[in-house]
């Protein structure tokens, strides 16, 4: 059986009320089709799905609707290692206003045409990493599956993106060139998103010394939107994602994004740029910002590993 779920409050369906009503259409009678409102709308029909024994989804959104829709069917164990004739394929049709991890993992940019790709019987699926990522307050536990998860000016970065209207790259690509001519002068505006984030940080190896960070990120994708590459080793080794943590300052760190675009390490002492099977971050007073693929967050402490291969629709052949 195949299914799928449209996010109506993503972007260009939001934008384009046409382009949701041909992507229903497209899917009349080839696939169980939900449009999901509300988060808890998405949860339910994951599990419904599942206990129907879903074996394609399709989901068109943002990358937080891909976060999600894979995390709910990582709650209900839809991405428990399977028989290969058996395993569940996925299909991401960007519908957002970035598409990073769509246009990491080769999505169809088009979801029109994706659908029409993904629906055909013959269609052929590829595995991809994931991160599993726990995040805690309390007595309060959430778990979800992701690709990309960061904290300090990542945190900051979303926090100002949103603020301004999440309008794409053209506003992302602003954000980041204003806050790089500020880091040279350290201005008010550099501070906001480049100063280091009260927070502990631990790898494999330990505990890392510094107790403020203005950058930590983990991701199984090399490039975490707007070609920057601070994991560029990303996707090396599946079961150890790489993690890059720096506690350096506006005015050492800015000025670095030549290295950050063309995939090379950051310069400086007190940080971490390596492998490792799990990320530990705890925020000392209280709730501290994190974001997963775009979601901004909250929680007092986060884990951070490899998460379950996903099979994902193939590039399509040249």
């Amino acid at each position: 059986m195949q299914a799928l779920i449209l996010n109506p409050n993503a972007a260009r369906l939001r934008r384009d009320p046409a382009l949701l009503r041909r992507l229903t259409e497209i899917a009349q009678g080839r696939a169980r089709v939900f449009v999901t409102d509300t988060l808890g709308e998405l949860t339910n029909a994951v599990q419904a799905l599942h206990r129907d024994g879903v074996e394609r989804l399709l989901l068109c959104g943002g990358d937080g609707t891909f976060m999600e829709g894979v995390s709910a069917l990582a709650r209900v164990g839809g991405l428990v290692r399977q028989h290969p004739a058996r395993r569940l394929t996925l299909a991401f049709l960007p519908a957002g206003t970035v598409a990073t991890v769509a246009r990491a993992f080769e999505q169809p940019e088009d979801p029109l045409s994706g659908l029409e790709q993904a629906l055909r019987p013959e269609a052929e699926f590829v595995s991809r990493p994931s991160l599993a990522i726990t995040s805690s307050s309390g007595d309060e536990l959430r778990e979800r599956v992701g690709f990309i998860f960061g904290t300090g000016l990542v945190a900051r970065f979303f926090e100002r993106y949103y603020l301004e209207g999440a309008t794409g790259l053209a506003a992302a690509a602003r954000i980041v060139a204003r806050t790089l001519v500020g880091s040279f002068r350290e201005d008010d505006y550099s501070r906001s998103i480049l100063s280091p984030l009260p927070c502990r940080v631990a790898v494999d190896e330990g505990p890392l010394d510094a107790e403020a960070f203005s950058l930590v990120l983990c991701s199984v994708i090399r490039d975490a939107g707007l070609g920057m590459q601070v994991c560029y080793r990303a996707g090396e080794d599946w079961q150890r994602p790489h993690v890059v943590a720096s506690a350096l300052g506006p005015r050492q760190l800015g000025p670095q994004v030549h290295r950050v675009l063309r995939g090379m390490p950051l310069k400086g002492r007190g940080g971490f740029d390596g492998l490792s099977s799990q990320l530990l971050l705890q925020f000392p007073r209280g709730k501290g910002p994190w974001v997963l693929d775009g979601d901004l967050l909250e929680a007092e402490r986060v884990q951070v590993q490899a998460g379950p291969a996903l099979w994902l629709l193939a590039p399509r052949r040249r």
